[in-house]
């Protein structure tokens, strides 16, 4: 129970680090706060999409595996976010995160 309290932990910290990184990221990469703001609310399209879709996976496999499955793939799309140079990959990424952790919420 404390590591699925940790992972929880983990989940609201990467759902929220978008507003930490804001900060130097639009400067850096030339994106205008619409864009920002579209890229960091495009996150819960993706979320909300594939919530219980992302349920029905957990219960057809066991909890572990789909788990298991959905934290490496987590693990590969928010390491993935750090690799973006422009605003289409920004809108992908923050898309794909959110149908990842949705699984994860709802599992």
């Amino acid at each position: 129970m404390p590591f699925l309290f940790f992972l929880y932990v983990v989940s609201y910290i990467d759902r929220i680090n978008i507003g930490f990184a804001g900060l130097q990221m639009t400067g850096e990469l030339g994106f205008s706060n619409a864009v920002f703001g579209f890229g960091s609310g495009i996150f819960f399209v993706g979320y909300v999409v594939l919530g219980i879709p992302g349920a029905i996976v957990v219960e057809k496999w066991s909890a572990r595996r789909a788990m298991a499955a959905l934290m490496i793939v987590w693990g590969c799309v928010a390491a993935a976010t750090g690799l973006i140079h422009g605003r289409p990959e920004f809108y992908i990424m923050r898309f794909a995160l959110g149908v990842t952790e949705a699984g994860f919420f709802q599992g």
